[in-house]
Parts: C-alpha cells; structure tokens; sequence
C-alpha cells in the first residue's frame, strides 16, 4: 500500500531508523507492558515496538490506515480507529493494567492538535506510568520551561503540575517524510507521585492560571483583579507578571481559591 500524508490529519512520517531506535530504546519496551501508540502512521515505532511486546494498541484515525494495520495480521497487535481527542484513555489503562505492568501512552503526535491532547490525556495521567511523545519543538521547550523564562506559559503550568517533563531528544525536519517546516523534539512525561489536587482544586488552577496569562505583558494586579479578595497576593507578586510565578505558587492560589 502506497499512503501519502494527509495534511489535515497533521501527517508527517517518521523514517530516520537512528532517531527511530533512540525512541524505542526510550520507551524500553518489555513484554508484560501496556503500550498503545497515538497515530502509528506506517509503522516506524509501531513494529520496533511490537517484537518487545506482547501485546500493542494503536489508534488511529486515518480509515485507509486502520485498514493497512488491519490487513498486516500482526500477532498482539489491536487497531482502534478513533480520534485520539475523544478517546477514553483512562478507560483503556484501567482495562489493560494487570499484575502491576507498566501502562504507557507513546507516539508521534499530530502537530496540529498537540496542546488539546496533552490537556485530555491529563485525565487519565492517575493509571499511566509514562508518556513518551514527539512533538513541535516548540511545543516541547515550553512545556518543560522554568518559571521566569519568556516560554514558561500556561501549559508550563498546567504539565508541570501533573507530570516530570524532560525533553530527551532533538529531531531535524529531514527525519521525517514528508519535512515538516518545523524541528521536532521528544519529551518523556511521569506522572508525579505527589501530585495532590482533587477535581474542584484542579479546576480552579485551570482558571487562576488562564487568567494569570490573559494579557501576559500585564501584571497580575490587573490579570488576577478578580480574585485577589481570596487570594493573598504580596506586593511583589500584584507587580510580577503570569511567566514570573512558580507551578507550587499557582497551586497554592488554587487551593485557597477553593477554601
């Protein structure tokens, strides 16, 4: 079969076999682990992956290629054709997590609806160990930016109080087929161990933190005119803006929010 990437579904095929081992080599893939890959395209980590494993679920939403991965018969390999922003990811760890193996989410994500996806994968981020994705280097710099950097955001805020972040890897546009205009990088995400924040205080770091970066050239006092009758803002922070204050900051405001 001779599939061409399609541009609306943000195609863009992984074919360097370097970067492609360094990514496996990455994931570890042992036997007993849980793995379903995001977007498989035509199989550049999807078949390393698989001799490692006993069993691996893609998704995809390409039909043309949910019928190519169908018609391979590979043993252990499950096709799910779906939108991978609708998807139900806590549904499926719950499903395959068995005697304490490993549950990781993987893959070369779709450029053009990245940020959605990290935010829905959130709610699953309590029954999976790992997530290894490659990404928009861009996307990647700002979610594992320090506090105080001009790419510290508010999906810095956001990833970074769900997960460890590390990028891991840096890839060029020539490792892919077709070239994307942009450099691509790998991130591994670990949910944190300590992360604390029940549905309600979740829900308010997810408004304190958008209006925190509302205007971001504007300083708080103005961004956070709203709340600062709940929220005890000292002098130095109603001057700072959005990017200058710290994921345990932002956290704290969001419990006292909801107090």
């Amino acid at each position: 079969m001779i599939h061409h990437a399609r541009k609306r579904f943000g195609q863009n095929f992984l074919q360097d076999a370097g970067i492609i081992y360094s990514i496996v080599a990455l994931i570890n893939p042992s036997a007993e682990m849980q793995v379903i890959e995001i977007g498989p395209g035509l199989g550049a980590l999807t078949k390393p992956l698989l001799k490692n494993l006993d069993h691996l679920d893609l998704l995809e939403i390409d039909r043309d290629l949910v019928a190519y991965w169908n018609q391979q018969n590979l043993q252990g390999l499950s096709v799910m054709e779906g939108d991978a922003l609708k998807f139900d990811f806590l549904a499926w760890a719950q499903s395959r997590s068995k005697n304490g193996s490993l549950c990781k989410v993987v893959g070369n994500l779709p450029y053009n609806i990245s940020s959605p996806l990290l935010f829905h994968l959130v709610s699953a981020a309590a029954a999976i160990d790992e997530q290894v994705f490659m990404l928009q280097a861009e996307v990647v710099e700002r979610m594992v930016a320090p506090a105080g950097s001009s790419d510290f955001s508010r999906l810095s805020v956001m990833l970074q109080a769900r997960y460890h972040m590390e990028q891991v890897l840096k890839v060029p546009p020539e490792a892919f087929d077709p070239q994307p205009k942009v450099n691509s990088a790998v991130v591994r995400m670990i949910p944190r161990a300590d992360f604390n924040l029940n549905g309600t205080q979740w829900a308010s770091l997810e408004r304190v933190v958008a209006a925190a970066f509302s205007q971001r050239r504007k300083m708080l006092r103005t961004n956070l005119q709203n709340f600062s009758d709940r929220l005890s803002l000292t002098e130095v922070e109603l001057k700072a803006r959005a990017q200058d204050i710290t994921v345990a900051r932002y956290i704290e405001w969001a419990k006292a929010l909801v107090k």
